[in-house]
């Protein structure tokens, strides 16, 4: 079994490309023996709790004139490739991201993590919804098929918030300090948004070191 980590924010653009490329890598690999696990980063740790709103965040990060403009495009023009239609126009706030990685976290237990990030990715680049809101992360995790009435209990809650947290800080201790970042097997990094080919190689890697230490070990 090959073990991927992907440490992720939900208003990453480049995560969402990335997701998509990386399940192309799989499609075009044929693998069925990678297990993947979504680990939170916070790309604006210190995001008020409301979040702020879109044009405040914006000529915070970028300043003004046109180059927020060209960056969007650009992504945008990626986000095509990768069949992703980026909305950034029907975007108005940007959330804090901790009840979104919550739910993310929680939804491990029911090995939805994909669908909920999916749908997350999907709410607030194509749809332009708030994922820092209770009620479109309750829609999130019911389009992603978990129950609505517990997905409710538990965002109305405070569990999972220290695991979120401490899983955070503990990526930047590992040195990430942007995402996507692909851990494989706890031993390869694929950092960015990399095309299929690049996540094919390193699984073929791997997928050597595990033959190698099979073939080393005592009999």
């Amino acid at each position: 079994m090959i073990y991927v980590d992907i440490v992720s924010d939900t208003i990453c653009p480049w995560c969402y490309i990335g997701k998509r490329r990386f399940e192309r890598a799989l499609v075009q690999s044929g693998r069925t023996d990678i297990a993947v696990a979504w680990r939170p980063f916070q790309l604006n740790p210190d995001m008020p709790p409301e979040g702020m709103t879109r044009d405040d965040y914006v000529r915070a990060k970028f300043g003004g004139g046109d180059r927020p403009r060209q960056i969007y495009q650009a992504i945008a023009e990626s986000g095509r490739e990768a069949g992703i239609e980026f909305q950034f126009a029907r975007i108005r706030r940007t959330p804090n991201t901790v009840l979104s990685h919550r739910l993310i976290h929680w939804a491990a237990r029911d090995e939805r993590q994909d669908e909920v990030v999916g749908e997350l990715f999907k709410a607030y680049f194509e749809e332009g919804l708030d994922v820092g809101d209770l009620e479109v992360l309750i829609e999130c995790a019911r389009r992603a098929g978990i129950d609505e009435p517990s997905a409710r209990q538990f965002l109305q809650s405070d569990d999972g918030r220290q695991e979120v947290v401490a899983s955070d800080v503990y990526a930047r201790r590992l040195g990430i300090n942007g995402v996507p970042c692909f851990i494989v097997n706890r031993k390869y990094a694929v950092s960015g948004a990399q095309p299929p080919s690049a996540f094919v190689e390193v699984f073929n890697l791997a997928e050597r070191d595990a033959a190698t230490a099979t073939a080393q070990s005592p009999a």
